[in-house]
C-alpha cells in the first residue's frame, strides 16, 4: 500500500513539474530574462572587473576564476524564481485548485522544486556557451565537467526548498523578492565567488571558509580543473574538502527544508 501511494506521489509530482515546463513555452519571457541576468553578469565581470581582479595562480585567465563564481551564484538564486513564482501561485488561489484535485499535496512542492531545477538545466547552458565565447576553458576532462554541473543542478534542487518555504510563509511576492535578496545577497558576495578572500578583513575571511557558496564555488573549481582558492585563512575544514562539505551543505540543506517546506504547505492547505 505504501509503495502505491509512493509511485502515486512521484507520478503527481511529474504532473506539476510538466505544469512548470509548460508555463515556460506559454510565458517564454520567464525564460528569456531567467537567462539574460546571467550573461549580463558574465559579460560584465569578464571585460569590466576582469582586468583589476588577479586569480594569484601565474597563467591562469581571470575567467577560468570567474565561471564557477557565477554558475554558483545563478544556481544559488533559484530561490528567488521559486519564493517569488510560489508566492504569486498563493495569492491567485492556485493552492484551493490543487486541494480539489485527488493528487497528494506533497507533489505540488515537490513538482515545483524539480520544475525550477530543470530551468536551471537551459540557463546553465546558455551560461556556459557564453564563458566558452568570452574565453572559459575548463581542463579536466568531459566526465568532470559533467559532474561538475550535476552538482550545480544539485545545489539548485537543495536551494529552491528554501524558496519553497519563503514561498509558502510570506504573504506577497514583493516580500518573497526582498527576503531572498536580503538572505542570498550577502552569501554570494561574502564569499571566494569573485575574487580570492585574501582582502577581507579577517572575521569576514572566516566567515568565507564556512560559506556553503565558497565550498561550492571551490569545489567546482576543482571539478573543472582549476586550483582552490580560498585565501590565507584557509585552514578549516570546508576550504581543505570543499566537495565533500558542499555536498554535506546541500544534505543538511534539502533534511531541514525538505519537511518544513512540506508541513508548512499541508497547513497552508488545510487552511482554505
Amino acid at each position: 500500500m505504501s509503495n502505491t501511494k509512493s509511485a502515486s506521489a512521484i507520478s503527481d509530482a511529474l504532473i506539476i513539474t510538466k505544469r512548470q515546463m509548460l508555463q515556460l513555452f506559454r510565458v517564454p519571457e520567464v525564460l528569456i530574462f531567467s537567462t539574460i541576468q546571467p550573461v549580463m553578469f558574465v559579460v560584465l565581470f569578464r571585460f569590466v572587473f576582469g582586468g583589476s581582479i588577479s586569480t594569484g595562480i601565474p597563467g591562469v585567465d581571470y575567467v577560468q576564476l570567474l565561471m564557477p563564481g557565477i554558475f554558483v551564484q545563478t544556481v544559488a538564486f533559484t530561490l528567488a524564481g521559486t519564493a517569488v513564482g510560489l508566492a504569486e501561485d498563493m495569492q491567485k488561489g492556485l493552492i484551493d485548485r490543487f486541494r480539489s484535485l485527488p493528487i497528494s499535496r506533497s507533489a505540488v512542492v515537490f513538482g515545483r522544486a524539480l520544475g525550477d531545477g530543470l530551468l536551471n538545466v537551459v540557463v546553465l547552458t546558455v551560461m556556459g556557451i557564453t564563458g566558452f565565447i568570452v574565453g572559459w576553458r575548463p581542463t579536466s576532462g568531459a566526465l568532470n565537467i559533467f559532474f561538475g554541473f550535476l552538482f550545480l543542478l544539485l545545489f539548485g534542487f537543495a536551494m529552491a526548498w528554501i524558496g519553497i518555504l519563503i514561498g509558502l510563509s510570506v504573504r506577497e511576492a514583493r516580500v518573497a523578492s526582498s527576503v531572498v535578496f536580503i538572505a542570498v545577497f550577502p552569501l554570494t558576495f561574502l564569499s571566494n565567488a569573485f575574487a580570492p578572500t585574501t582582502g577581507m578583513p579577517k572575521i569576514l575571511q572566516y566567515f568565507a571558509e564556512w560559506n556553503p557558496v565558497s565550498t561550492m564555488v571551490a569545489g567546482c573549481r576543482e571539478l573543472f580543473g582549476l586550483e582552490n582558492l580560498f585565501g590565507v585563512t584557509a585552514n578549516s575544514l570546508p576550504s581543505q574538502h570543499p566537495l565533500q562539505m558542499s555536498l554535506l551543505y546541500m544534505f543538511l540543506i534539502m533534511a531541514i527544508f525538505i519537511p518544513l517546506s512540506v508541513r508548512k504547505y499541508v497547513r497552508a492547505s488545510s487552511k482554505k
